[in-house]
């Protein structure tokens, strides 16, 4: 890995739940999932060798809940590459987890079409590429049946999961799907950076065949297979983050 600058000031930004240091040899830009927020990533460590993890806050959850929801990922991927600006002096890479993906990929394409730095890296987890998002099976699922999945993810998370929890969280989920449910992109558009796409091996959901589609994206494209759930990327096991550092 190459080494940046250091002397940057960042400031305070909602959409980040620490202010990234000024001092980071490089960062690393976490996107979570459909229905979650920056928590996602509390069981991973602040640092990884020398880079930063940064968490992603979106609007409309956690500590942003009183925040407009984003509505669209052109709105989000918009909004965000505003707040992501003055935080590309130095090396970084975009990580994103199911959905989070999709606005991740997005950003890069926002970044690189408005003259700035592009990422080293984007590393895509247990999502299909963005012209065979609409085949997810949640988006088809009714309310009830997504009040279901939120209350088995908290459970296996290890928490009883209370009636207020479960309506918190399936609000969230509801506006973040019909975002996802009406982003469309017919055709790639390829990227100026290397791509990683990362396959679960115990994913019940995500085929490694089903993410093939992001060969068409990018000039390097490298799959890996990592032991693991749909959702063990949050416990940040040592060879997810032993990927995350070893590619650039």
């Amino acid at each position: 890995m190459t080494s940046g600058p250091t002397t940057a000031t960042a400031t305070a930004s909602p959409w980040f739940v620490r202010p990234p240091s000024a001092e980071a040899a490089a960062r690393l830009f976490c996107f979570p999932f459909s229905g979650s927020g920056a928590s996602a990533f509390s069981a991973w460590p602040a640092a990884l060798d020398d880079v930063e993890v940064c968490p992603v806050q979106f609007p409309g959850r956690e500590n942003r809940l009183a925040h407009p929801h984003y509505g669209t990922y052109d709105n989000l991927a918009a909004d965000l590459t505003e707040a992501l600006s003055p935080l590309l002096e130095r090396p970084y890479a975009f990580f994103g987890h199911c959905a989070g993906a999709l606005p991740a990929y997005e950003t890069v394409l926002r970044l690189t079409a408005l003259g700035l730095p592009a990422p080293e890296c984007l590393f895509v987890s247990g999502q299909p590429a963005p012209h065979d998002a609409s085949r997810d099976r949640m988006l088809t699922m009714t309310e009830d049946e997504l009040r279901a999945e939120v209350e088995a993810f908290i459970r296996g998370r290890g928490i009883e999961p209370r009636p207020d929890m479960v309506e918190l969280g399936l609000m969230v989920l509801l506006r973040d799907h019909a975002a996802a449910g009406a982003y469309r992109r017919q055709e790639p558009a390829p990227l100026p950076c290397p791509v990683v796409v990362l396959h679960w091996r115990d994913d019940p959901d995500v085929s490694l065949d089903g993410l093939q589609g992001w060969r068409a994206y990018a000039d390097s494209v490298e799959f890996r297979v990592l032991d693991g759930g749909h959702h063990d990327f949050m416990d940040a096991p040592d060879e997810l983050l032993k990927t995350l550092t070893r590619r650039w």
